[in-house]
């Protein structure tokens, strides 16, 4: 199983994409746990605060206690019952009896981290994705069932919950504060060896290396910590800490030609995941912010092309017409400097720095506009351009595990067709398990005409087991496709 990161050959560290041992899989989020309880509340002081040399620094004591607070986290996803359907007999007569059969169980593993005393446990979204049945176990073999509070396919982070009190937590660190050269501990199950520890430094901070991809129409957020600690598959959702034992990101990805460790690895800071952790306890779905802006980086072509004073910043392009930025006062050639006093050098930076507050939240962005530096207040939007509340996402959606957009009109007419939804951003899920494919337009359900999403939502709500689904590829090509419910 295996998934190559463009031409550097990175592999997430689990699942289909062999990062870690456990597969891919699309999950249900459950809502069984409504809380108000935000992260704050939830972890515990720090444990170390002596400030030792780096260059003498003894990882010894930080490691001891962290294997503690890392757990082994193991999912199955039970087989699917499936009917296949004769479609002619369907069509003629109406009421055709499909023949019923059963997929093997899938089984995976990977990392995880306890976070409050009371049972919540951080990893990543690819390591439950589609789980059934999620095990929790913990160093002294104590096991528990976990259940997925929420997940953030746009960061990879999931949240699970398990009955249990007590705990020993991890304490939170603080990953703005992470320095060049820092020493860093990995620690996770790789290769189903429990509680395995690892030792580097901080390679780079704020990388984007495009291995996440827009989830129901929200774009990926990536700044991962670049180290040189050993991570390998099982290592996926597992703790990377500082000297101190501070939990400073979740190992996420490895960059390596073969799957296994080959020099760098990447997790995802601390502090982006205390706002999704915060934002699922809360809300149920991640609030994501925007500014409205097109940026890029600056080199020296461009800023001798547009007269730039400054290359420490990120270069506006352009503004929307209905977007932050905008009305706040910035303008195209201005560049950003920093957001709320902190340095943004970089689109990464930058958007990581915007991705820690909700719609609705105001924060000061200063820029240099031709060596000219100004301060602007704004008042953060979400996707649509408001700052109302995102409601969490259909569990449907998240079940079949695909992107759903109304077609152009004009393939339609081509077709002969005068309905449907087209099928696009197939991820792992009901909708990959059935062999559907890109660009599909699903036009019937159980002969039911489907007009849009809503509609579609709508009728999978109801269905039970087998449900056939029938529509046309932009090719002509007519398909019908059984799937279960």
């Amino acid at each position: 199983m295996k998934n190559y990161l463009g031409f550097f050959g990175a592999a997430f560290l689990g699942g289909v994409m062999s990062v870690s041992a456990v597969f891919f899989m699309d999950d249900e989020p459950k809502e069984n746990y409504q809380t108000t309880n935000t992260i704050k509340e939830l972890v515990t002081p720090a444990k170390f605060n002596a400030d030792v040399p780096n260059a003498f620094v003894d990882l010894s004591y930080a490691a001891e206690e962290v294997v503690q607070e890392v757990v082994f986290v193991k999912v199955t996803q039970e087989g699917e019952e499936m009917i296949q359907y004769d479609p002619f007999q369907y069509f003629f007569n109406g009421n055709a009896q499909g023949r019923k059969f059963k997929s093997p169980d899938k089984t995976g593993s990977g990392s995880g981290v306890v976070i409050s005393e009371d049972g919540y446990i951080v990893t990543n979204n690819h390591v439950v994705a589609g789980a059934d049945e999620i095990e929790i176990v913990f160093t002294n073999n104590q096991s528990y069932n976990a259940e997925v509070v929420g997940v953030d396919p746009s960061t990879d982070l999931a949240l699970l919950k398990i009955e249990a009190t007590e705990l020993k937590a991890i304490s939170l660190g603080n990953s703005d504060d992470l320095r060049l050269g820092e020493w860093v501990l990995a620690v996770g199950n790789p290769y189903n060896l429990n509680s395995t520890v690892t030792a580097g430094i901080v390679s780079a901070k704020a990388r984007n290396i495009n291995i996440l991809s827009r989830s129901n129409g929200t774009p990926p957020l990536e700044a991962f910590i670049q180290t040189d600690a050993a991570v390998n598959p099982g290592n996926s959702g597992g703790a990377l800490v500082n000297s101190r034992g501070q939990l400073i990101g979740i190992n996420a990805a490895i960059k390596s030609p073969t799957g296994s460790y080959s020099g760098y690895s990447f997790a995802i800071p601390v502090n982006i995941m205390k706002k999704v952790v915060n934002d699922i306890l809360e809300y149920g779905v991640v609030q994501r912010a925007f500014i409205g802006v097109a940026i890029q980086n600056i080199n020296s072509e461009l800023a001798t092309q547009e007269g730039l004073k400054t290359m420490e910043g990120v270069y506006v392009n352009d503004v929307s017409e209905m977007g932050a930025a905008k009305e706040a006062g910035i303008e195209s050639g201005d560049v950003v400097t920093s957001v709320n006093d902190v340095s943004v050098k970089t689109v990464t930076e930058l958007q990581s720095q915007i991705g820690l507050y909700n719609p609705g939240d105001e924060v000061k962005v200063a820029i240099d506009r031709k060596g000219t530096q100004k301060v602007f207040t704004m008042k953060l939007r979400n996707s649509n351009g408001n700052t109302e509340v995102v409601k969490p996402t259909s569990n449907i959606l998240v079940r079949l595990g695909a992107d759903f957009v109304l077609p152009d009109s004009k393939i339609l007419d081509k077709l002969g067709v005068s309905n449907g939804v087209e099928v696009t951003n197939i991820k792992n899920g009901i909708v990959s398990k059935s062999g559907i494919q890109n660009g599909f337009i699903i036009t019937h359900v159980d002969n039911v005409p489907v007009k849009n999403t809503e509609e579609l939502i709508q009728i999978l709500e109801k269905k039970n087991g087998g449900v056939l689904i029938s529509g046309v590829y932009p090719n002509g090509h007519k398909k019908h496709y059984g799937i279960g419910m």
